[in-house]
């Protein structure tokens, strides 16, 4: 349908469905000719070269690299930075920034996201995926202040992800929000709204997007 990129996280992740993770990217490595990440339990760089070597493109790591930060420098030498994708999941909080949680959102770290954004960046990850947990599911829209400081902060890619609802919310989070790509996924699953006519109408508004 013209989608440029797939994103597969697996938030409640565990080593006994590694198999049937592994299954997965290699049918969709056969079947789909875009690029795809994976993300979700990634939690060694044996894991990460089992997924490249399995047909993903790039390898989603949360909750592993705050833990042990090396896992991003290791996969980045040994596999490229353009694979080692780095997800962050940050609340607001009363401080007046943003903190991050681990374990698909459930656990609160002492990180701020801005601040682990630019660490990321400094230990090798390649881009930077950037999720709401404030947003995420609500179809309000990104968290524009939070995707603008984490993209202004950092000079690799950012994808906002967490609260895409209209097509107006998808413009908005890369002009608003300085995000170099946006991630939607209910949107597209329930068929609310197409990925043609996401394209056609951020074209039509002067974006540059590649073709449906």
């Amino acid at each position: 349908e013209g989608a440029d990129e797939l994103c597969f996280l697996d938030i409640t992740a565990s080593s006994d469905r590694r198999e049937i993770i592994l299954d997965m990217v290699k049918k969709v490595a056969e079947t789909v000719h875009i690029p795809f990440t994976v993300g979700g339990g990634i939690r060694t760089i044996d894991d990460v070269r089992l997924i490249l070597e399995n047909g993903a493109d790039k390898v989603s790591i949360n909750t592993a690299a705050v833990l042990e930060p090396e896992i991003i420098t290791r996969s980045s030498e040994k596999f490229g930075s353009q694979c080692i994708l780095v997800a962050i999941d940050a609340r607001k909080n009363d401080r007046g920034g943003w903190t991050v949680f681990l374990h698909g959102g459930r656990t609160a770290t002492d990180l701020d996201a801005v601040e682990w954004a630019v660490r990321a960046r400094d230990l090798g990850a390649g881009e930077i995926l950037l999720t709401s947990m404030d947003k995420d599911g609500t179809k309000d829209g990104y968290d524009i202040e939070l995707t603008r400081s984490v993209s202004e902060a950092v000079d690799i890619p950012v994808i906002a992800s967490g609260g895409a609802g209209t097509i107006d919310h998808l413009y908005d989070g890369i002009v608003k929000g300085k995000a170099d790509a946006v991630l939607a996924a209910s949107i597209f699953h329930l068929r609310e709204i197409s990925i043609r006519q996401v394209k056609d109408d951020l074209r039509k508004r002067g974006l540059t997007v590649r073709p449906a």
